[in-house]
């Protein structure tokens, strides 16, 4: 007992102590804009879990990096639009086929990131596919998908603003 109590002031001393850990940053992500009005249309379910799809994927990069240590992540996701029908628009519309309907999707993020010594910096982010010959892969949420990815590496690469 005595040899434990003397070698822990020689470790503190030393330096040895557990380092602080950084403080991972907080992402939140709520609907705004347009798609307020839009999500009965493709339906609640399908919104929701776009918005924990997208709070997932950037909390992930950001931890992943180290990024914006410390700092709150502010998302507001104002537009999505799916690649194909979503089960709400399905079931709204019984002629129209999940299979063989494709569009255009992607989806519209605005915000803002506080950074830990309380700087507020714009977040904005826009990416849609620009024809039926840009979208790839037979997801519901494809190109939003790619949307969020895009973000996350530009939230980390300090790209905030893309227009």
């Amino acid at each position: 007992m005595r040899r434990l109590a003397f070698l822990a002031p020689l470790a503190l001393i030393a330096g040895l102590a557990a380092p602080a850990v950084a403080q991972e940053p907080r992402v939140t992500v709520m609907v705004g804009g347009d798609l307020v009005e839009e999500a009965e249309d493709l339906g609640q379910r399908d919104v929701d879990l776009q918005l924990e799809r997208l709070q997932r994927v950037v909390t992930r990069e950001l931890a992943e990096s180290g990024a914006l240590n410390g700092a709150q992540v502010n998302l507001v996701v104002t537009d999505l639009k799916p690649n194909r029908p979503t089960f709400q628009q399905a079931a709204d519309r019984p002629g129209l086929s999940v299979f063989d309907s494709l569009s255009i999707g992607g989806a519209t993020i605005e915000g803002e990131v506080v950074t830990a010594d309380g700087q507020r910096l714009p977040v904005r982010y826009s990416r849609y596919s620009t024809s039926l010959a840009d979208v790839y892969g037979f997801s519901t949420w494809q190109d939003a998908d790619r949307a969020y990815d895009r973000l996350a590496a530009n939230l980390v690469s300090g790209r905030l603003v893309v227009r």
